[in-house]
């Protein structure tokens, strides 16, 4: 079950960051663009919201599920002096759970604004924000904190 969590976790990221920016690209263009809030905007609004919303539960599962984690909450105080562990145990889950939250707000905050342009700003700049905090995050190949490569085999 691990390892399946892994690799649907690992695979998910990728739909995350495309709705990500696609929505960015959406809200930007209709921003900058003075165009009207549509219901395909509202429904890629709420599609990114969903797609992040899913990743964060299956990556909760998987934290609640991880031997690394079961060995940094045993022994927190020797596993939070490596990058690794400490990444993974306290600042992947922490910086991802924020990014959710402000993608959540921007979603409902954008969904009750009067005006077009208003919630186009209000979703491009509350997933944008998102957005950089989840690149921050990720333990991308090249990460000092903690690497793992972009694909994770089944």
């Amino acid at each position: 079950m691990y390892s399946a969590l892994l690799f649907f976790h690992s695979a998910f990221r990728w739909l995350v960051l495309v709705s990500l920016l696609y929505a960015l690209y959406r809200g930007l263009t209709g921003w900058l663009g003075h165009r009207p809030y549509s219901k395909s905007d509202n429904s890629v609004r709420h599609i990114t919201a969903t797609i992040s919303h899913i990743q964060l539960m299956i990556g909760y599962t998987l934290y609640f599920n991880s031997p690394i984690i079961s060995y940094f909450r045993a022994n927190f105080s020797q596993a939070s002096r490596q990058l690794e562990f400490l990444f993974f145990g306290l600042i992947h889950i922490t910086l991802m759970t924020v990014a959710v939250f402000f993608i959540t707000i921007g979603s409902a905050a954008a969904k009750r604004r009067e005006t077009d342009e208003a919630k186009f700003k209000t979703m491009t700049v509350w997933f944008l924000l998102a957005l950089l905090i989840i690149f921050t995050a990720i333990p991308w190949p090249f990460s000092p904190l903690a690497n793992r490569p972009y694909f994770r085999p089944f």
